[in-house]
């Protein structure tokens, strides 16, 4: 979520980046006064510290905000050399600037070999306090790292537990259908087939929550049979179209991912309709990042419809994005009609395990 304006210049890094210059402004001055035993130079010396360190200040604050909002996701790399570039930048403006305010005021100012002084304690003040901000930065990603992971480890327990609730009921109704899918007569051989593709929805759901991550293909494979059980619902009214790119179908994804939102893209988008409508899945890897893109020609979504992202599956789905990999669910018109989700996970290795579905 954007913060607004106000909340940023009130923001815990704004405060930071005042309280280090009033501390050193404070410090500057004292030091000043108790030197310089209210001489003459005294007025000069405190028109200084009011010039100096503001404007050391301002000019800090566009540099912070392109680093720590715009620059975020650049590596820490990246912004030491972009640091390399932008301190000469911020050393020069500032000594002109405060060069001009002294001369307006009629007051002096370092010249000649002196200037060296000008240049090297602001290029002092600039390392100095970005490192303590990027130290800062770091602390706070820390600290929000283990707090995702301790969500991601208690959301995991709530998981396994309903699992282990509901243990029973799944095992049930799987052996009952493959009872019911024996006993049909060879003659119904869809039937059987039905029954079977829904009794290997209840196996795989039995399988995946046991499974902290399963093979992209594995959960489309899942979402296939789903779908074809909802084709033989709907008939002619839904039209399915899947698309998975070879390089990304052994990629891991968290189990059960696609399914709610293919759920509630029939359910609140297309079941409306008297004509129906299609879903389109498509999934591809690109530079390190799986993109998937789930679209459908339903009614689109309103303020109203748990398609705008307020349903419990698309809730809980965003939820377990942003613990998982810190990744947002996006949702938008799609046009002509209907609604576009898309998501961005980055693409790991699969370790398989022992056990199978």
């Amino acid at each position: 979520m954007q913060k607004s304006f106000r909340q940023i210049i009130w923001s815990r890094e704004m405060l930071l980046v005042a309280g280090f210059y009033a501390a050193f402004a404070i410090f500057y001055f004292l030091a000043i006064n108790w030197s310089s035993g209210r001489s003459t130079g005294d007025t000069y010396y405190q028109y200084q510290v009011f010039m100096d360190y503001p404007l050391k200040g301002l000019l800090t604050l566009p540099i912070w905000w392109l680093m720590f909002r715009l620059l975020v996701d650049w590596r820490l790399s990246s912004k030491i050399l972009l640091h390399l570039l932008l301190l000469p930048i911020f050393v020069k403006v500032w000594q002109q600037l405060y060069y001009a305010l002294c001369t307006f005021l009629g007051l002096g100012y370092l010249r000649g070999p002196g200037e060296w002084w000008d240049i090297y304690i602001p290029a002092l003040f600039y390392v100095l306090q970005f490192g303590i901000f990027h130290t800062y930065d770091y602390y706070q990603k820390v600290q929000e790292s283990q707090q995702r992971e301790a969500m991601l480890k208690q959301t995991a327990l709530q998981s396994e537990l309903t699992a282990l609730k509901a243990q029973l009921n799944p095992h049930f109704l799987y052996n009952t259908f493959n009872t019911i899918s024996a006993s049909v007569p060879p003659a119904q051989e869809y039937t059987r087939e039905l029954i079977a593709d829904l009794a290997d929805l209840f196996r795989y759901q039995l399988w995946a929550s046991n499974q902290e991550v399963v093979p992209l293909k594995v959960e489309v494979d899942f979402v296939k049979k789903f779908l074809q059980l909802e084709k033989a619902r709907f008939g002619d009214r839904l039209r399915v179209d899947i698309q998975l790119d070879t390089q990304a179908e052994d990629a891991p994804v968290i189990p059960m991912l696609l399914q709610p939102l293919v759920e509630n893209a029939i359910r609140h988008g297309i079941s409306p309709l008297v004509d129906g409508g299609s879903i389109a899945i498509n999934i591809e890897e690109k530079a390190g990042q799986i993109h998937i893109h789930i679209r459908d020609t339903g009614v689109g979504f309103t303020n109203s419809t748990p398609t705008s992202g307020q349903g419990i599956g698309l809730g809980n789905t965003r939820r377990r994005l942003q613990l998982k990999y810190g990744s947002e669910l996006k949702i938008s018109p799609n046009h002509p009609q209907g609604t576009n989700i898309h998501i961005t996970i980055p693409r790991e290795v699969y370790h398989a395990e022992s056990n199978s579905h």
